[in-house]
């Protein structure tokens, strides 16, 4: 079986390969066929497995996202594929709920994937372009009705991804389930560091050194995207992409670049350090196209970070107020810059 699978994975690459220069109604009219093409493939490998026609379906929707990002190949969506159709698994009996859980808990782990967790992050992802190969819930009818009255504009593409599962299988997919009952996994976004940093709009680039919490990351994300940031890159810490991170932007990873660097960009922006003993802010008192340093609550910038800046920035503050969280102080900046 699992030779055969390989074989039908491969197949399902080369046809999302032929389809990768498809754009507009173009990619959209070949996504259909596609999506069906692959589940038959799998189905065929598969006794018709009903559970197995989906996921083949759901590989078809991941090669066509992965044939959307030039940087991407066929092997990439192979990768994908070979995930979701379960290949490797050794006996043919593995009942399809194991089979949904093991893929999200998976999904947590792997660097191409996010995993997205609750119907608000579902709608971001979408309106911004995520190619998302796979989406579960618990109460369909209920689904219904909420994106219908919160997302009217997703309620048709988030009904046609969404599959029905039990409960306590979307409970065991994610350590806290959503109140909102709905799970989906999507293929991060390809970006280089360099498009990011060449983009001639004169939005800031947020620099976050060593972020502790992944909430506050999350939330960053969020005034970030809502800010219309250029993008948002942290050194060290966490892996901006973190489930829980996820969460905590509702999704929002997908409106703007998001990543994790090794050192601050060397590059022709001006690196503004966010720092207690900078000067006061003032609006206009950033430059266009700046990157914008936070620090840790606890620590602030690192004196390395501090000795690059071309400029020290303070938040104004009442007396006695000794900091700020972290995202509340994004959007000081954030939103300083975009008033003035």
């Amino acid at each position: 079986p699992g030779r055969a699978d390989l074989t039908c994975v491969e197949q399902c690459g080369a046809l999302g390969e032929r389809h990768r220069g498809a754009g507009g109604s173009d990619h959209r009219a070949a996504s259909g066929g596609l999506e069906a093409r692959c589940g038959d493939a799998v189905a065929g490998h598969r006794q018709r497995d009903p559970h197995q026609i989906a996921a083949g379906r759901a590989a078809g929707r991941a090669v066509m996202a992965v044939g959307q990002r030039a940087p991407a190949t066929v092997r990439m969506a192979q990768v994908v594929l070979e995930a979701l159709v379960g290949h490797r698994c050794e006996s043919r009996s593995v009942p399809a709920e194991s089979l949904v859980v093991q893929r999200f808990r998976a999904a947590r782990r792997d660097p191409a994937l996010a995993v997205l967790e609750g119907l608000h992050a579902l709608k971001h992802a979408l309106r911004f372009g995520a190619g998302v190969i796979e989406a579960i819930t618990a109460d369909l009818d209920e689904l219904h009705a909420l994106a219908g009255a919160l997302v009217p504009d997703q309620l048709a593409r988030i009904l046609a991804l969404v599959e029905p599962v039990a409960p306590e299988v979307l409970a065991a997919c994610v350590p806290v389930a959503p109140p909102t009952g709905v799970l989906a996994i999507a293929l991060r976004p390809a970006f280089t560091l360099q498009d990011l940093l060449s983009d001639p709009r004169p939005a800031p680039i947020v620099l976050l050194e060593d972020p502790r919490h992944l909430g506050n990351l999350g939330a960053c994300v969020r005034v970030a995207a809502a800010a219309d940031a250029a993008g948002l890159l942290t050194v060290a810490g966490h892996d901006p992409w973190h489930p829980d991170a996820l969460r905590g932007a509702a999704g929002l990873h997908f409106a703007l670049p998001v990543a994790r660097v090794r050192a601050p960009p060397a590059c022709d922006r001006p690196l503004v350090a966010v720092d207690p003993d900078g000067d006061p802010l003032v609006p206009g008192a950033l430059a266009p196209r700046a990157i914008l340093a936070f620090g840790s609550e606890r620590r602030g910038l690192s004196a390395e970070l501090l000795a690059r800046a071309d400029q020290r920035i303070a938040i104004p503050m009442r007396d006695g107020v000794s900091s700020l969280n972290l995202a509340t102080s994004v959007a000081a900046l954030l939103f300083a810059w975009r008033l003035a």
